[in-house]
């Protein structure tokens, strides 16, 4: 059987931590900073781990993550 493929788009924007949890990059700061307050922004920052759900359909697209 040949390899199965990952996903192009998946690889570039999620991670995998040790465990097995999917890493994101966190939603919501790509425009429209003016209507955000400054500590939403700063909680803005960085990634965060996917809900259970979330990360059950990215790993599909993850054959081998």
């Amino acid at each position: 059987m040949p390899k199965m493929k990952t996903k192009s788009g998946v690889k570039k924007r999620f991670k995998l931590t040790a465990k097995g949890k999917v890493r994101a990059g966190q939603a919501g700061k790509q425009h429209g900073m003016i209507k955000r307050t400054n500590s939403q922004i700063r909680k803005l920052r960085g990634t965060t781990i996917l809900c259970d759900a979330d990360a059950r359909i990215v790993k599909k697209f993850m054959p081998y993550g």
